[in-house]
């Protein structure tokens, strides 16, 4: 990230009444600066102005601990004089639009966590229902003779219900009208079911998914929608 430190002159006073504790014959020069710290973000000057003895205007500098009373006091009374800066701290046009996002940000992450839920769908509402005798489902199912053995598998896809409820033991009856591949549920009869169920336990439910497992392990229903 860019960043500069520097000292920035303000102004700077001759000093001919003065002797120069460290060459007598050579005059001293009191220049006051400030601080000057400048980011890709924001530009910032110290408040407080600090000056230094030099010998001549751009000779050495006269260490403090050589200072005599009379240049204290001068520093002093000098010090008053220097002008201010324009501004202390300014924003960069990067380090408003930097604000703005982190202000966005925070806005955001506070009228997420205020703000009400949203409202479920009635589709939502009723695949959350528990599946009653009668309920109809659509989705596809996937048989396996041998478990794992994907050249034993029969997948049909159609319209199921619910024959018999006994606890979390569930009798899905399968549509007289499965397919094998995907077809959209309007086309396919939802009225006319097998007369006996496959005995199948509830293992899932949530949001607009749920999936019964027989209780013979060799078929798993795979539900979306509810009549």
């Amino acid at each position: 990230m860019f960043y500069s430190f520097r000292k920035i002159e303000q102004i700077r006073f001759g000093v001919d009444r003065l002797t120069n504790p460290v060459d007598q014959t050579q005059n001293m020069a009191l220049t006051f600066y400030r601080n000057q710290v400048k980011t890709a973000f924001y530009t910032v000057y110290s408040r407080k102005p600090f000056g230094e003895y030099t010998v001549g205007a751009t000779g050495p500098l006269i260490p403090k601990r050589s200072w005599t009373a009379e240049m204290k006091l001068f520093y002093q009374e000098k010090k008053k004089e220097v002008p201010g800066t324009p501004f202390y701290f300014k924003m960069t046009l990067v380090g408003w639009l930097f604000a703005v996002l982190v202000v966005g940000f925070f806005c955001y992450l506070t009228y997420s966590s205020l703000k009400p839920p949203l409202s479920k769908s009635v589709e939502t509402m009723e695949m959350a229902q528990t599946p009653s005798v009668g309920d109809i489902y659509f989705g596809h199912f996937e048989t396996y003779e041998e478990p794992g053995n994907a050249l034993t598998a029969t997948i049909g896809f159609g319209w199921f219900k619910v024959l018999q409820v006994n606890g979390n033991q569930y009798n899905l009856a399968k549509s007289t009208d499965m397919h094998k591949t995907s077809k959209p549920k309007e086309q396919l009869n939802s009225t006319a079911f097998e007369a006996q169920g496959i005995p199948s336990v509830l293992t899932e439910q949530e949001g607009y998914m749920i999936h019964f497992k027989s209780t013979d392990g060799k078929t798993t229903f795979y539900i979306t929608d509810k009549k």
